[in-house]
C-alpha cells in the first residue's frame, strides 16, 4: 500500500489506511443488501482483508444482533490473532428500546467477547439519533467512563442525522465522528458538521459513499440511502455516471475517490462481502481520475438539500 494511503486518525495517535472495511453486511442482512452471506464466506473475506492493504475493519455490536463481530472473531481466531497494526473499531448499541448505561457496559463486554480481544481501540456510540437526546446522557457518560477505566481506547460517534450527531458533539469528548450517507457524490450535507469536527480536533470518518449502492450500481437504482432519491439526485447519477464512462472510469472509482481524496476524511468505510471487493478497491484507488473529469462531476452535484435527515434505518 502506498505511503499516503496511510494517514493519522485524528488526534487519537492512530494510524490507518484511508478506506476501511465495513462490516455491515458480514452478518448477512438480506433485507438490506439483498443478498446473504454465509459465515464461511465471512470469514474468507475478513482473512483476504488480513492479508491485504487495508489496516481496519469497522463493525457493531448490533450487527446482525453481534453476527458480524462473531464472524470477525472467528477470522481473528483463525489467523491466530490480528495482524501487526491492523485495528477492530465496534461500536456500542442498543438492545430494544434499552440503551442505558449498564447497557453500553454490557455492549462492550459482548463484543470483546466474540471479537476475543481485550483491547478494543476505538469504540463509538451508535446511531443515538433514534432515542430521546435527554434519555442517552448515561449512556454518553458510561462510555467516556468506559475509556478514563481503561476498558476501552478511543470514543467515537456514528451516526447519520447530522443536526442531532451535532447535539452530542456538544457534550465533549468524542475523538472520532464517523457519518454515513452525508457525504457523497450527490449529497454534501454533512459538510457543516465534518467542518466543525475538523475544528475542534476530532477525527472524520466517511461510510456509505455509495449512498446504499447507487453510486455503485447506478443503472436501474433508484434509492439513495435507503430512501427514494429525488427526481434531481437521480437525475444527476445519470449525468455522472455517464462523464465517467467518457472518460473511462466508472461512477463507484469517482465515488469512493471523492471521500477517499478530501483531506478532511481520515478514513473512508466501504462494506466488503466479496474478496475480489479488496482488489477492487486498491484498482480503484491506484486509478488516474482527469482534473477535468473531477471539476466535471462537481458541476452537476445537485442543488445542496438536507432530505436525507431525520430518522431512519440502521446501517
Amino acid at each position: 500500500m502506498k505511503d499516503n494511503w496511510l494517514r493519522p486518525l485524528g488526534s487519537t495517535g492512530l494510524t490507518v489506511s484511508a478506506v476501511c472495511a465495513g462490516g455491515s453486511g458480514l452478518g448477512g442482512m438480506p433485507e438490506v443488501f439483498g443478498y446473504d452471506v454465509t459465515r464461511q464466506e465471512a470469514v474468507d473475506l475478513v482473512l483476504r482483508v488480513f492479508d491485504g492493504p487495508l489496516t481496519w475493519i469497522d463493525t457493531s455490536n448490533g450487527y446482525s444482533d453481534g453476527e458480524s463481530e462473531l464472524r470477525i472473531g472467528q477470522a481473528i481466531k483463525e489467523y491466530g490473532g490480528l495482524p501487526e497494526g491492523f485495528l477492530v473499531a465496534t461500536k456500542v448499541d442498543a438492545r430494544g428500546r434499552d440503551y442505558s448505561g449498564a447497557r453500553v457496559r454490557a455492549s462492550v463486554a459482548e463484543s470483546k467477547e466474540r471479537l476475543g480481544l481485550d483491547d478494543l481501540p476505538l469504540v463509538h456510540l451508535h446511531d443515538p439519533e433514534f432515542h430521546d437526546f435527554d434519555s442517552m446522557r448515561d449512556a454518553v457518560d458510561t462510555l467516556m467512563q468506559l475509556q478514563a477505566d481503561g476498558e476501552i481506547g478511543h470514543v467515537g460517534l456514528a451516526g447519520g442525522n447530522t443536526a442531532e450527531l451535532g447535539r452530542y458533539l456538544d457534550l465533549g469528548g468524542f475523538e472520532v465522528l464517523l457519518v454515513h450517507n452525508r457525504w457523497s457524490l450527490v449529497d454534501h450535507s454533512a459538510g457543516d458538521l465534518f467542518r466543525r469536527a475538523l475544528g475542534e480536533g476530532i477525527a472524520v470518518v466517511n461510510a456509505a459513499v455509495y449512498g446504499g449502492g447507487i453510486l455503485a450500481n447506478p443503472d436501474g437504482a433508484t434509492k439513495y440511502g435507503y430512501r427514494d432519491a429525488p427526481a434531481a439526485v437521480l437525475d444527476a447519477v445519470a449525468a455522472m455516471d455517464k462523464a465517467c464512462r467518457e472518460y473511462g472510469t466508472d461512477l463507484a472509482t469517482a465515488a469512493l475517490r471523492h471521500s477517499v481524496d478530501s483531506p478532511d476524511i481520515s478514513g473512508t468505510v466501504v462494506g466488503i462481502t466479496k474478496p475480489a471487493r479488496v482488489d477492487a478497491l486498491v484498482a480503484a484507488l491506484e486509478t488516474d481520475l482527469p482534473d477535468e473529469l473531477l471539476n466535471r462531476l462537481g458541476t452537476l452535484l445537485p442543488n445542496p438539500q438536507y432530505w436525507l435527515e431525520g430518522p431512519k434505518e440502521t446501517t
